[in-house]
């Protein structure tokens, strides 16, 4: 599915709506791929807003790796794999633990460990520039 948005703070509700609807059927890895600046974290922003979180307490997890958000009592893990090289290094942070936790996980820069990720729980969403101030996302 692709769904394009020009301004995702005023745009997210069908996006959102997708995201609940494949959450909710148990897809609680989402891997986020763009390039730099695509909008990856201002996607998470979005969605922790969106159920009730405070956005203004998502950041980049670029240098802790990951970030944790208590919305609706329940956790979300927010990891950026950028600065990650070996699997060996995803280990040493405890990464399954977290994905195991059942908890909703989302995954910046995850094609380090994609193919190592429980299939059946997994929602891709590529995001892609279509324009000066549009986005393209792809679910799947």
């Amino acid at each position: 599915m692709k769904i394009e948005i020009c301004d995702l703070e005023s745009d997210f509700s069908t996006l959102g709506d997708v995201l609940l609807a494949q959450i909710s059927s148990g897809k609680n890895i989402v891997l986020l791929q763009g390039n730099l600046g695509a909008g990856k974290t201002t996607l998470v922003k979005r969605y922790i807003n969106a159920t009730g979180g405070n956005d203004s307490d998502v950041d980049s997890p670029t240098f802790s790796i990951v970030n944790a958000y208590n919305v609706a009592q329940k956790t979300i893990y927010h990891f950026d794999l950028y600065r990650l090289n070996t699997i060996e290094e995803i280990e040493d942070i405890g990464f399954m633990e977290y994905i195991d936790s059942g908890n909703l996980c989302f995954i910046e820069w995850p094609e380090k460990i994609a193919s190592y990720l429980p299939a059946e729980r997994v929602l891709t969403v590529n995001i892609a520039l279509s324009s000066q101030e549009c986005r393209e996302y792809s679910l799947h």
